[in-house]
């Protein structure tokens, strides 16, 4: 206006983009480092130290499981059920199926008569029905990862020694039968999450799991049976006294069913949880949550693969 030159304001700022949250895979990554390993040991250990680690992962499955119960408002009787619980792989080392029937069926009266005594009955049918199936879901399931590893001592009870031996399965095939389910059921999780993030469009549970996709469950799908696959291969270059006794095309199959059971297991774990409103079951594992977290999809896995492998000698022994 006055020969002054004239002012032009200055564009504000740009908000800056909100910074990311920091990924836990770096933190993932280092517990599967020093979690894998030590569980590869144990199984290969077996014995009483293999027993003694599968009934304390049974403990803190259960305690975490009845902590679902507890956010919903509910009480299970926790020590009735975990009792229980770490009785059952106890039972599956030492016992038979017969034993684990009687203790299901003990614990189930035993809880009920608990349940009678209580001062509160409002809550009676949850925390019954709760503490029997956290005995199930976590105790009878994840006994058969003894069955497994013991798998000689298991199918011999049904078929006979000698039957057994002559399908070439030897003590020490549980090593492979476990690490085999293990392995399909891990790369099956790792397969439908990094499938998922690059090609996930359709939901595939959008009410349980808003982040699962169709396409990372077929990821998942595909890694979990390469995952199996390449486990036969290795035992085969390298310890194929081991994993003789299972042939290639059923190891396909085995491995394809292991996956798709253990992208179930995960599912079910996931629909407890939002029923829970609860992100983690805990944080005992950092980067990956509770140990309810870590084998939701062994859970359903491992006994897929006990009594597939039942069925398989079941038609060797038959189809003579």
């Amino acid at each position: 206006m006055n020969g002054e030159t004239p002012l032009h304001p200055r564009a504000p700022d740009p908000v800056p983009p909100p910074r990311p949250q920091r990924s836990d895979l770096p933190v993932r990554l280092l517990t599967a480092a020093v979690l894998i390993p030590s569980v590869v040991y144990l199984i290969v250990l077996g014995g009483l130290i293999y027993l003694a680690f599968i009934v304390a992962v049974v403990l803190l499955g259960q305690r975490e499981f009845y902590r679902l119960i507890e956010d919903k408002g509910a009480n299970p009787i926790a020590a009735y059920g975990m009792a229980a619980g770490a009785a059952l792989p106890v039972v599956a080392y030492v016992g038979n199926e017969y034993q684990a029937s009687l203790i299901l069926i003990a614990t189930l009266l035993a809880v009920m008569v608990r349940a009678v005594g209580r001062a509160q009955i409002t809550e009676a049918l949850v925390s019954v029905s709760g503490t029997f199936f956290g005995v199930c879901y976590v105790g009878w399931l994840l006994s058969h990862a003894i069955v497994l590893r013991n798998f000689d001592w298991a199918a011999s009870g049904r078929f006979g020694s000698e039957a057994v031996a002559s399908l070439d399965i030897v003590p020490e095939s549980g090593i492979f039968f476990v690490l085999f389910a293990l392995t399909a059921v891990v790369l099956s999780d790792a397969g439908a999450y990094f499938a998922g993030r690059a090609w996930g469009r359709r939901k595939l549970a959008p009410r349980i799991s808003p982040a699962k996709t169709i396409e990372g469950a077929l990821g998942g799908l595909v890694a979990g049976t390469a995952g199996g696959l390449l486990t036969k291969l290795t035992f085969d270059f390298f310890w194929p006294e081991l994993s003789v006794a299972l042939p290639w095309v059923a190891a396909a199959v085995m491995a394809l069913v292991v996956s798709a059971a253990g992208i179930v297991g995960d599912l079910v774990e996931s629909l407890l949880k939002r029923d829970a409103q609860t992100k983690d079951t805990g944080h005992l594992l950092p980067g990956m949550g509770g140990v309810l977290d870590r084998i939701d999809s062994p859970l359903l896995g491992i006994p897929i693969m006990y009594y597939m492998l039942l069925f398989a000698v079941f038609l060797r022994i038959n189809g003579r």
